[in-house]
């Protein structure tokens, strides 16, 4: 993703994640916009198969997929 499309939803995912905190206080290993390349990747291609090697685990897109959307 450019630099230019993740300024323009930065703030979005910044406040999504804000509501959304982790039941365990986890912070989350991963940055939310390579979360969101992710996200971009499986709606592109599916979810079969291990992603590219800078993208993270299959199972990092998927809690944010599965969490309620509900934006500010």
């Amino acid at each position: 993703m450019s630099d230019e499309r993740w300024a323009s939803i930065e703030a979005v995912t910044t406040a999504w994640k804000a509501k959304h905190p982790s039941v365990s206080g986890h912070q989350g290993k991963y940055e939310m916009r390579g979360i969101v390349n992710a996200l971009l990747y499986q709606s592109r291609t599916g979810p079969v198969g291990i992603p590219p090697h800078d993208l993270p685990p299959p199972g990092a897109p998927r809690a944010v997929r599965e969490a309620p959307l509900s934006c500010p």
